[in-house]
């Protein structure tokens, strides 16, 4: 007998130990729009407003997919229904989420997307687009006036592609209709990431229209920082969800205990009661921001490469192997934690609990997922704590290696010879420069490092950061990653 698909009708019949919503779904009307409703949204932001809903129903979610219909085409059939399934050591929790009332794809439904955002009963507009999403030159946090997207957008403004020309279209509508504009909520890992978006749409909109622009700049743009490791939804995941709950869910959420969500307290517009149900409502942002992308995911980067390379799958596995563990000790304490000033903030007990959480067995992290798109993310997990380090005249030996994984794991040859997949938005270029370099590791970090969108102008120059890397290249093409970390660690 197959099992029903998760919707409205079977919720009732699901077996017993899964939590449904404890509010009338019919009651609740959408106050969010979320752009890019990928996996991580619907297992965190989307869980705080399903916690939120019985108290306040104008909270629902309109998720938007800015690139592919595959979310609409699961979610679709189960009316936004999903499950999020909870791994710890002691097994799989199901919860069934309804915050999420509908999925639209901005490629067939633009037009009544833009309309939606543009309606007042929308007051804040989120996104988790990625760090590609934002059109922008990461080295610099300025947008990318030459992205295709952005080319597209200015010249088409009234059907964009992009993020930042799905904002300013939805402002400019709302300007026109004499309409108070939303808030924009970046729940992306960016550093400052309510200020970049800012300083992204408001250059777009200036280039749109200077009136424009200068209405743009009074949009409330709030910083947060979010923290929950969401790896991707394999079948046998799928499979064991529907043995949970007794019913088929397209794409059920994997993911933690941990959830964390720190959020700048600025809506002019109004917002859902984040408080109660368990976030962070403060004025700056940024202490917990930077804890977060030097601690955590600096060293999720770097376990990434080195783990991949060393034929590590998982985190939990690489977290299995007492060197990589002492390593990633000591990158956080030796080299992360004093760049960080957080009065009253336990930083000794943060470090704990993330090696606690790597080591998670039931949470299936692939390293190569955390791999993808590392030219992007480099800048903020790694680079700007080395930068901060060199200054204050520091070793960066640590992080120095995880930069050094990076360039010897996007030459796309594993140790074993065979190929790897690197997804990055620079691969080709990356993989031309490794091809040019051959086993030269002075070579390939001169070739990188001349990318200044990943590293500027100032750390190619460096002579300390140069040798640094260098010296573990060599390493690492000589003794592999393994054998790298633990003559490192001792």
């Amino acid at each position: 007998m197959t099992d029903a698909r998760l919707s409205p009708a079977t919720l009732a019949t699901l077996k017993a130990g899964t939590k449904v919503p404890n509010y009338d779904r019919s009651a609740v009307s959408p106050g969010i729009v979320h752009l890019g409703i990928g996996a991580f949204h619907r297992a965190h932001m989307a869980v705080y407003v399903d916690d939120l809903l019985a108290e306040d129903p104008s909270w629902g979610i309109v998720g938007a997919s800015l690139r592919r219909p595959d979310t609409k085409d699961a979610l679709a059939p189960q009316d936004g229904l999903y499950t999020i399934a909870v791994r710890d050591a002691s097994g799989t929790h199901p919860r069934v989420i309804g915050s999420i009332l509908s999925v639209m794809d901005a490629n067939s439904e633009r037009e009544e997307l833009l309309t939606l955002m543009a309606s007042p009963a929308i007051r804040i507009v989120s996104l988790t687009v990625t760090e590609k999403g934002y059109c922008h030159d990461p080295a610099t946090g300025e947008l990318d006036e030459r992205h295709p997207d952005i080319v597209h957008d200015l010249g088409n403004p009234t059907t964009p592609k992009s993020a930042p020309g799905m904002l300013v279209e939805a402002l400019a509508r709302r300007k026109a209709a004499g309409i108070a504009p939303f808030t924009v909520m970046s729940c992306d890992n960016l550093p400052s990431n309510g200020e970049t978006a800012k300083r992204i749409v408001t250059r777009f909109a200036a280039l749109r229209e200077a009136d424009l622009g200068a209405w743009v700049k009074d949009v409330a743009f709030p910083s947060t920082m979010v923290d929950r490791i969401v790896p991707s939804t394999t079948d046998a995941d799928r499979a064991e969800v529907t043995g949970l709950i007794g019913a088929e869910d397209a794409w059920p959420i994997m993911t933690e205990p941990f959830t964390q969500w720190v959020i700048e307290d600025h809506f002019p517009a109004g917002r859902p009661a984040f408080e109660k149900v368990g976030a962070q409502l403060v004025k700056d942002v940024e202490p917990f921001e930077l804890m977060k992308l030097r601690m955590l995911n600096g060293s999720h980067s770097t376990m990434a490469y080195l783990g991949y390379l060393g034929g590590y799958e998982y985190i939990s596995e690489v977290m299995g192997d007492p060197a990589y563990v002492k390593l990633i000790h000591g990158l956080m304490t030796e080299e992360a934690m004093p760049t960080l000033d957080m009065p009253g903030t336990d930083l000794g007990a943060y470090r704990d609990e993330l090696l606690e959480r790597f080591r998670n067995p039931a949470l299936k992290h692939r390293t190569w997922q955390i791999a993808m798109d590392g030219s992007q993310k480099l800048p903020q997990r790694l680079l700007g704590t080395i930068r901060d380090r060199l200054k204050a005249g520091e070793p960066i030996t640590r992080l120095a290696l995880g930069v050094a994984a990076w360039m010897r794991y996007v030459t796309g040859i594993a140790e074993d010879g065979s190929e790897i997949d690197v997804r990055d938005p620079h691969a080709l270029k990356m993989l031309a420069i490794a091809t040019d370099a051959g086993d030269d590791p002075e070579a390939l970090f001169d070739g990188l490092a001349a990318l200044t969108e990943v590293f500027g102008t100032d750390l190619a120059e460096n002579s300390i950061f140069r040798t640094a890397v260098v010296e573990h290249l060599e390493n690492l093409f000589d003794e592999g990653a393994r054998g790298t970390v633990e003559d490192l660690v001792g």
